[in-house]
């Protein structure tokens, strides 16, 4: 018996998808994280933080947008 498996991608880029999905997952992943550390980080190190969620705040916007502009492309 032989069985063929195959797969439809429904996206043109869909590894560009499925990488910025990763990379959207671990941006998140970092920003929980950065938003525990408040919870007891010193006054010194709460300015870092600060400017940290502030960059990854940015790149969750920045991926995002890019997901969506590949969803707009094959969507038209």
């Amino acid at each position: 018996m032989i069985m063929t498996v195959s797969a439809v991608a429904f996206h043109d880029n869909t590894f560009a998808v499925f990488d910025l999905r990763e990379q959207l997952q671990m941006l998140y992943i970092n920003m929980w994280e950065l938003l525990t550390q408040l919870e007891y980080v010193t006054p010194d190190q709460r300015v870092v933080v600060y400017e940290e969620i502030a960059h990854i705040r940015s790149e969750i916007v920045r991926v995002i947008t890019e997901l969506l502009a590949h969803d707009q492309r094959q969507h038209p």
